[in-house]
């Protein structure tokens, strides 16, 4: 099932402009329309409109930090910059609430647990696709490999902690329940119309490694970047190998029907319901990870879909509906992360996507 994703969530008034109380008479300065008001965007500096696809080159999304138009941003003060995060490791380590430091054989731990038949079972505990990856492969899912040096952990772990702070968000590496939402009861796997894939015992126990080595601070080989064009987004910083779980796409969890009208932050789909009452949707505006920021590609053309080294796919895990981000081909070091936002029911408009 293809993630719901809504328009990003970004301050002052560009999230307003298509209301006709606020910006209604707002036109773009490139084509004179104003309508896609959704897609119109308000420099930040002169208020002046331009449509996302008019742009040259075209946005793929509203920039999450300030945005300038062309001619405000040929002046240098104009242009926004990203500061480096400035915690230390102490403040990192409270960030991401590590509980243990980091054993210097991880790497070697990572890859015995993700890859030995005898190891003992551990007791455990838009949007993608509920069908796809595992079962059609027929291989089992790796944990990742984390980056030897501590060092270079902290520096990822802090471009994350950027991101985060940013935007506004918290880290969370798991499903959130807030009351008045939808509970925990209601993530159901059972209810997904056609059913929803079970996630074998060997790939739970990879999962559940993912998450033990980020409590100790073992974060994934991913470095949270700025583009200018793309907003945050993620790099390999190191090789990552097909099949690996790169991260699990969290947030709170909620009711399709209490957000169809949202304008949160990449929302993802957690069950699409034959009866849609019961459709969830997972909404990482509030508490998320690093899934929030790895971005999609266009799906309409070819250069699109080759960009794509990542897959999004929901399983049955333990009774609990829960999305994994998966490698779907080997990634090198200093490659972007992109994954299809729609799957494979095209509802999210990712051909203005660069």
């Amino acid at each position: 099932m293809a993630p719901s994703r809504c328009p990003r969530a970004v301050g002052r008034r560009r999230t307003q402009a298509s209301r006709e109380d606020d910006y209604g008479d707002t036109r773009c300065e490139k084509c004179g329309s104003g309508e896609f008001g959704s897609e119109l965007l308000l420099c930040d500096a002169c208020d002046r409109g331009f449509h996302l696809f008019c742009l040259t080159p075209i946005l793929p999304s509203v920039p999450i930090a300030q945005w300038f138009c062309p001619s405000c941003s040929s002046n240098h003060h104009n242009r926004p910059t990203i500061s480096r995060f400035p915690l230390v490791q102490t403040k990192i380590i409270d960030f991401f609430r590590i509980t243990q430091r980091s054993s210097s054989n991880a790497n070697a731990n990572a890859n015995d647990s993700s890859n030995n038949n005898n190891n003992k079972k551990r007791r455990r505990r838009s949007s993608s696709s509920s069908i796809g990856l595992a079962k059609k492969r027929k291989r089992r899912l790796l944990a990742y490999s984390p980056s030897e040096d501590p060092a270079t952990r902290l520096k990822q772990m802090a471009s994350l902690a950027t991101a985060l702070t940013a935007t506004g968000a918290a880290f969370s590496n798991e499903l959130t329940y807030i009351p008045g939402m939808a509970p925990k009861s209601a993530n159901r796997p059972s209810f997904e119309k056609g059913g929803m894939q079970l996630l074998s015992t060997q790939d739970i126990q990879a999962l559940n490694l993912c998450k033990d080595m980020m409590t100790r601070g073992e974060c994934p080989p991913l470095m949270v970047v700025f583009d200018p064009l793309e907003g945050f987004t993620v790099e390999a910083d190191k090789f990552i190998k097909d099949m690996t779980i790169i991260t699990e796409y969290v947030g709170d969890v909620d009711y399709l029907e209490s957000r169809e009208n949202d304008d949160g932050d990449s929302i993802m789909t957690l069950i699409s319901a034959a009866e849609s009452s019961k459709s969830l949707v997972i909404c990482p505006d509030k508490r998320s990870n690093i899934a929030r920021f790895i971005n999609g590609i266009n799906n309409h053309t070819p250069q699109g879909k080759k960009k794509q080294n990542v897959k999004c796919v929901r399983f049955n895990v333990d009774g609990e509906a829960r999305v994994l981000l998966v490698a779907n081909r080997d990634i090198s070091k200093g490659e972007r992360l992109y994954y299809d936002y729609n799957a494979y029911e095209n509802q999210y408009p990712t051909h203005h996507f660069l």
